[in-house]
């Protein structure tokens, strides 16, 4: 409990009266562990001097050497291997420290991430990463919850970490993880495949959207990311900002401060208004589907084809229609919809009104020529 507390005057004396320093308890294994979990440099040395056990295995972290990796504490990694630990030693979560030139298996696998590398990464203390990937660990091995080093530290957005993971070789198109590859910032300026296909989103300007990522969208626009490009199941980058209806995602800070609609920005990088694909169909049924006038009004001014057939209401204006949104039906209707269109859930537009039982889009449709008969 002395050790535990940092309380180096009371450790001294409990030692001094036979204090048995190496016993174990279930939580912090032995006292020199406890000591290395602490950062207590000065007990460390105490107990060391006083023949404790540096290799002892128990606790949470399985010996004293993971304990000082896992809490970053550079010194005591140092002072541990120069008292003889093992680095080696296999136990716990944490596998085993693997680190500096003292003989370990930098590659060997084990822990809660999979090796030393990964273990560290995860920790985002860029001193540690450091040590194994000096030893020759291998920056792309494949692995843990992110599929590589690489991808864990972009999904951390840990650009200290990712510029040095790049430095020592990390492949910045390797495939995996839950967004597809690595492609940051950092990544971006070291030339990886900006339309590099793969993952939940399905490419790099598909995450940069959903996520709402201003500047990783940018960057990827400037290096050639097509706009047009198809996510998996997500559509076009343009139907994803528009289905998202996320104003911070939706306004966005360009390059000169000035804050403009994403959809604008995709559009001004050559984004196909009327291109297919998503659960709406195209880009105008998700803006009304999602009750967006603002978006709906960029896409029309921008020559959208007010009559595109397709996605889950068939027509932009049945879609208006089954949200008995009167704005934007009179909207499409004033922009050309063709009011008897067939297709989507309802059949045609009139038949979503009557639905509803939306007496006053009923009457509209009827005096805008809908087809009782249809």
């Amino acid at each position: 409990m002395a050790v535990a507390n940092g309380n180096v005057a009371i450790v001294n004396l409990l030692l001094k009266k036979g204090a048995k320093f190496n016993a174990k308890s279930d939580k912090s294994g032995n006292a020199f562990q406890a000591a290395v979990a602490k950062r207590n440099k000065v007990n460390v040395n105490l107990l060391f001097d006083k023949g404790a056990d540096v290799n002892a295995q128990g606790s949470k972290y399985g010996n004293a050497l993971c304990a000082a990796v896992v809490n970053q504490h550079e010194s005591i990694v140092n002072l541990l291997l120069e008292k003889g630990v093992d680095v080696n030693a296999q136990d716990s979560e944490y596998g085993n420290a693997l680190i500096d030139a003292k003989g370990a298996d930098v590659n060997a696998w084990g822990g809660k991430y999979g090796n030393a590398l990964l273990d560290a990464v995860a920790n985002q203390n860029e001193v540690i990463v450091n040590l194994p990937l000096k030893e020759g660990a291998d920056v792309n091995v494949q692995g843990g919850k992110y599929s590589n080093a690489l991808l864990h530290a972009a999904a951390n957005q840990d650009k200290a970490i990712v510029n040095l993971l790049l430095e020592k070789g990390a492949e910045v198109n390797a495939q995996g993880g839950e967004y597809g590859n690595a492609l940051l910032d950092a990544v971006a300026n070291q030339a990886a495949d900006v339309n590099a296909q793969g993952g939940k989103y399905g490419n790099a300007l598909q995450v940069a959207v959903a996520k709402g990522n201003v500047d990783l969208m940018n960057i990827l626009l400037e290096k050639g990311a097509d706009a047009n490009a198809q996510g998996n199941g997500h559509g076009n980058t343009l139907w994803n900002a528009v289905v998202n209806q996320n104003e911070v995602i939706v306004h966005l800070l360009l390059e000169k401060g000035a804050n403009e609609h994403l959809v604008n920005l995709l559009l001004e990088n050559g984004a196909d208004v009327n291109a297919q694909g998503g659960k709406y169909g195209n880009a105008l049924q998700a803006a009304v589907a999602n009750q967006d006038e603002a978006i709906a009004m960029i896409l029309l001014e921008k020559g959208v084809d007010v009559n595109a057939q397709g996605g889950e209401y068939g027509s932009a204006l049945q879609a208006a229609v089954a949200k008995e949104n009167e704005t934007l039906v009179n909207l499409l209707l004033d922009k050309g919809a063709e009011v008897n269109a067939l297709g989507g859930l309802y059949g045609n537009a009139l038949k979503a009104a009557v639905a509803n039982q939306n007496e006053l889009i009923v009457t509209l449709l009827l005096e805008k020529g809908a087809d009782v008969n249809t």
